[in-house]
């Protein structure tokens, strides 16, 4: 997965702050949330802004997990003699490790608690980045790269959760958005580092993250959303206090927080089984059907192979990915601010629109490649084409899908829909990055081809099945989309 399956965490958040909606009063601020009350502890303290900062370490990971395959791929594969296939299940396996993780992260993060979960995943991630770095064969790249993905997993959920439930509820959209931004920078820092380094030193650095948040998880509080839930209501208020500052009036927040979890723990959550009644049939398309079209887009192709598409369009693969890290982190921060303000639908339609746009500059590149056309034209083609698609999918496609997927399914379902969306983004992600280097041997414009007539569709399915959501409560939302539907 990559800066997009990323964003699954979105739906994590998302889920606290619609069951504080509803189930919170209609005026009062919704304690679980780490939300405030009015008297001043809605500001931001220290402990909440090094809190947050621990926490999205474990973002950088995911984000520098996801870029390593695409720098390392030539070295790799040179120093150790792989075939297509070995490093296609080098590349791809860590989407299986987190594919594991993050069916196991609920529980884990439940049983141990947040911190707890963070500390485990770090371990995790530090044995498998290890045991890359100092592997002489194949077989132990994988054994590392699939403990970097059961990580990657853990954190994909834990870390938004977290924050969310530290956060005063005012400055939580904020708070959260960093672990995007940390995901994307982790995956453009690699590539930028990656383009200098062997591939074994590369490894190497990717455990500083790691230790940093081991070592900072030491300083900062657990959740106290955990806490209460586990019965511990004097350490939830000792780390709610000390979240919310010394001198800070807790008494209603920290009464709001315990109301709240027993409220939640009375309510009854659909099983996956019920999401395929009829009354759910449209939420369903669209939740699902926008993950499939996002990971057969070919992200993950992209993501993981960067350096190798440019090299096969004749351009230099450092270059390429250094262009790509200039492009990422500003469209994916453009995204953010837009994303209440434009709506969800027009910047999904652009954003695909652009995906699709991208993809058939790339393959117009290969296309006149094989044609021996165009020589000295072919190469930057390439590159504008990845350029635009890599821009453009930082914009929309990489995040909104997790927050539509969440706004539409209601509030009693959003636990299963959650874990079915998820399994399908996984899946399709580990399809496309282990079969990309098979299509590309095939035919490198025509799976581009394929991919930009597969992000042409997302237009069209955005266009005539994909509700906008911007500023409509969930009961409109569900209205709108299940007009016959049992009331």
């Amino acid at each position: 997965m990559d800066k997009e399956s990323i964003t699954e965490a979105g739906l994590s958040t998302s889920l606290l702050e619609e069951k504080s909606e509803i189930l919170g009063d209609s005026g009062g601020s919704h304690g679980g949330d780490g939300g405030s009350d009015e008297s001043g502890s809605s500001s931001a303290t220290s402990v909440v802004v090094l809190s947050t900062f621990v926490a999205v370490c474990g973002s950088y990971v995911f984000g520098s997990a996801v870029g390593y395959s695409s720098p390392a791929e030539s070295g790799i594969t040179n120093d150790l003699g792989l075939s297509v296939a070995q490093y296609s299940l080098f590349g791809s396996i860590l989407t299986i490790g987190a594919m594991l993780g993050a069916i196991m992260s609920g529980k884990i993060a439940d049983y141990i608690g947040r911190r707890g979960t963070m500390g485990v995943a770090e371990i995790f991630c530090i044995i498998g980045w290890l045991g890359i770095g100092f592997s002489k064969v194949d077989w132990w790249l994988d054994v590392g790269r699939l403990l970097v993905g059961y990580g990657m997993g853990l954190i994909s959920y834990v870390v938004p959760i977290y924050i969310a439930e530290i956060t005063p509820k005012n400055l939580r959209g904020g708070f959260t958005t960093v672990h995007q931004l940390m995901i994307c920078c982790g995956v453009s820092m690699t590539y930028l580092i990656g383009a200098f380094l062997n591939w074994r030193i590369l490894a190497l650095i990717g455990t500083i993250p790691c230790l940093i948040q081991l070592l900072g998880l030491f300083f900062i509080p657990e959740s106290p959303r955990w806490l209460a839930k586990i019965g511990k209501a004097k350490e939830c208020e000792a780390a709610l206090q000390r979240l919310r500052g010394a001198n800070s009036d807790i008494s209603d927040e920290a009464e709001e927080i315990r109301d709240y979890t027993e409220t939640l723990q009375r309510l009854s959550e659909g099983s996956i089984f019920e999401l395929f009644q009829w009354k759910y049939a449209h939420s369903l398309i669209v939740g699902v059907g926008l993950m499939v079209l996002q990971q057969f887009g070919g992200v993950n192709g992209v993501a993981f192979y960067a350096s190798a598409i440019f090299i096969s369009a004749g351009f230099s693969g450092s270059v390429g990915m250094i262009a790509m890290v200039v492009v990422q982190v500003p469209m994916t921060l453009l995204g953010v601010l837009l994303m209440d303000k434009s709506g969800r639908r027009p910047l999904l339609l652009v954003s695909a629109a652009g995906t699709c746009l991208g993809c058939f500059l790339t393959a117009l590149s290969f296309f006149l490649q094989d044609l021996q056309q165009w020589k000295d034209v072919t190469p930057f083609l390439a590159l504008v084409g990845v350029l635009v698609y890599t821009g453009s999918f930082s914009l929309g496609m990489g995040g909104i899908p997790w927050v539509i997927m969440s706004e539409v399914f209601p509030i009693n379902m959003k636990g299963s829909a959650g874990s079915l969306v998820t399994l399908v983004s996984w899946l399709g992600s580990w399809i496309i990055s282990y079969a990309f280097n098979f299509l590309m041997n095939w035919s490198s414009a025509g799976t581009f081809f394929i991919f930009s007539t597969i992000c042409g569709l997302t237009v069209l399915f955005v266009a005539k099945l994909v509700p906008e959501t911007k500023g409509r409560t969930l009961e409109e939302i569900q209205a709108s989309m299940n007009p016959f539907s049992a009331r």
